[in-house]
């Protein structure tokens, strides 16, 4: 029996069913891990789970912020812990579920994240970038930490992040990660991943939720966030599915341009979340195929929890 179910895999795999069927199974509750599911007024293009949709089951992580809010992994993991922890506590199972790998990984392995101290060391860097450019900046990393200045792939954000750090504690960001990997996970959890063969599948999927939203009202709910004022430079309105129709909304391009361009990017990025789970030998794959039918996959996963005689 596990206290903790991660249920991964990219996007439109069929992880908020799975997750509420295996809460209802295990007498669980979900704890959302989506980057963009976080944000308040941003439902349709994020596929948040309808009340229909999470069928009583209590979901957790879900319209924690406001789109302007600024938002990381360490805040997260912040607010999720105690979450699983309560969950656990009251002698339930927490179904984490989502596609965002960095924040699931984050969570399970209970990283010590270096604080974000007003201190001014993160406005005179960027005070700094503006000034002597980004070539200078990140020649300043190299002389503290090489293979941070190597890793950041000249991004302005990252370059930053390390030099705070360093000023910070005086300890390198890449000293600093090599510590907290060697800590034993704060979690040790059952991982399931869902994937679909031939990956065509997963794309008709796609295509077919960005259809969806497109019939559920995307584009009124992309004006009323910005009639509210939310900038659509901000970082929630740069996600996937936002930031194509607001170049269609300014006239950009055609809403018929900015639907392939969001089904092409969610390709990508679900090709990105493979990557990213594939790498985790823990994950117990459930491979869909067209003749699979859906509770075939929920009976496998049912038998991996171990109560299949419940």
């Amino acid at each position: 029996m596990h206290n903790i179910i991660c249920v991964a895999g990219p996007t439109a795999s069929g992880k908020t069913s799975l997750a509420v069927e295996l809460a209802k199974f295990t007498n669980g509750e979900v704890v959302s891990c989506d980057s963009m599911q976080i944000y308040r007024r941003m439902t349709i293009g994020t596929a948040k789970p309808t009340m229909e949709e999470m069928d009583g089951i209590p979901h957790h992580m879900i319209d924690i912020c406001d789109p302007e809010e600024s938002f990381s992994v360490s805040r997260y993991c912040c607010m999720a812990t105690p979450i699983v922890e309560d969950i656990i506590a009251r002698g339930k199972t927490a179904i984490i579920a989502g596609g965002t790998g960095l924040y699931m990984d984050s969570l399970i392995k209970g990283n010590d994240f270096v604080p974000f101290p007003a201190t001014g060391h993160r406005q005179r860097l960027e005070e700094k970038l503006n000034q002597v450019g980004l070539d200078n900046l990140l020649a300043e990393l190299a002389a503290v930490d090489p293979e941070a200045a190597e890793r950041s792939q000249r991004n302005p954000r990252r370059i930053i992040r390390a030099l705070e750090v360093f000023y910070e504690t005086g300890e390198t960001i890449t000293a600093h990660n090599v510590r907290t990997q060697a800590i034993p996970p704060r979690f040790d959890p059952l991982w399931i991943g869902l994937d679909f063969d031939p990956r065509s599948e997963l794309y008709k999927r796609i295509d077919l939720r960005v259809d969806l939203m497109l019939q559920q009202g995307l584009l009124d709910e992309i004006r009323e966030l910005l009639d509210s004022g939310i900038s659509p430079d901000c970082t929630a309105m740069q996600a996937i599915g936002y930031k194509e129709f607001v170049q269609a909304l300014r006239g950009d391009m055609s809403l018929e341009e900015a639907a392939q361009d969001l089904k092409q990017a969610s390709r990508r990025y679900a090709k990105r979340q493979l990557t990213w789970f594939r790498r985790n030998p823990k994950i117990h794959w459930l491979t869909r195929t067209p003749e699979t039918a859906p509770e075939e996959i929920l009976e496998k996963a049912r038998h991996l929890t171990g109560e299949t005689d419940k």
